[in-house]
């Protein structure tokens, strides 16, 4: 699949949203930085502006009925697994499918910041997959809108807001959450955004750009660091800026950070 494919803007997010988020589910903002920690590490896009996605085969196996289970089971079998490498990779899969369904295709991969199935768009508040995934392709901020819709329409805003690590890892992740440790992780990002603070968005937009420029900030977590600073440099020196390392003014105009 070229990169050109589901590229769109892949605006970081925003205080607003996350504003928003906090008060649709009546939380605060440690537990919303917990599941996005949780469920992307942070970031729902990749470098290439796509969005983060990943295909899942027994939903494709769901979605049609297991008619391509034979000649293609690399995207379509009942057992989830096969996934092999994130990033472009799940780009790979998912054109497999796309060139067999479009629609179950985009229904079988989960999007964005927040990983909601595409087969949920109209449960999560878009008239259907093909809306949610160009919503998603623009902004980090209508991935979240789709994450915490996923929230409210399951009812897990009652778990998120009372802590019960279990009961919504079950509920966001499936029967099968605590082989992967869901519960585990959340509480313990819900911890660690407690007692440090959560993540500087500002600051967490400018390390999104520096990606998008090629200038690898390492993770995109919202917190200064070496790898971050040396990102800039590296930034500052293509854009004829002063090598200072310091996300100034100058610095944050031409990574276009508002």
């Amino acid at each position: 699949m070229p990169e050109s494919d589901f590229v769109g803007t892949g605006s970081p997010l925003s205080v607003s949203a996350l504003a928003a988020a906090c008060d649709a589910l009546h939380v605060n903002a440690p537990a919303i930085w917990s599941v996005l920690k949780v469920e992307t590490r942070g970031c729902g896009f990749l470098a290439s502006r796509r969005p983060q996605i990943l295909f899942e085969r027994h939903v494709f196996h769901l979605e049609t009925n297991g008619r391509f289970d034979l000649s293609h089971p690399e995207v379509s079998d009942p057992e989830p697994g096969g996934y092999g490498a994130g990033g472009a990779h799940q780009y790979d899969r998912l054109a497999e499918a796309l060139a067999l369904d479009r629609r179950a295709a985009l229904g079988s991969a989960s999007w964005g910041i927040g990983q909601v199935m595409g087969r949920n768009a109209q449960l999560v508040g878009f008239a259907d997959v093909e809306e949610m995934v160009r919503d998603m392709m623009e902004s980090e901020d209508a991935q979240l809108r789709g994450m915490y819709g996923f929230i409210q329409a399951t009812g897990l805003d009652r778990a998120l807001q009372a802590c019960r690590w279990a009961d919504f890892a079950r509920g966001y992740n499936g029967k099968n959450y605590a082989v992967n440790g869901y519960d585990t992780k959340l509480h313990d990002a819900f911890e660690h955004y407690s007692v440090n603070g959560t993540p500087d968005i500002r600051l967490r937009a400018a390390q999104v750009m520096l990606m998008y420029a090629g200038c690898d900030p390492g993770p995109v977590d919202g917190l200064p660091g070496r790898r971050t600073r040396d990102a800039t440099v590296r930034f500052q020196q293509q854009a004829d800026l002063p090598p200072t390392g310091e996300l100034d003014a100058a610095t944050l105009a031409a990574l276009g950070v508002a």
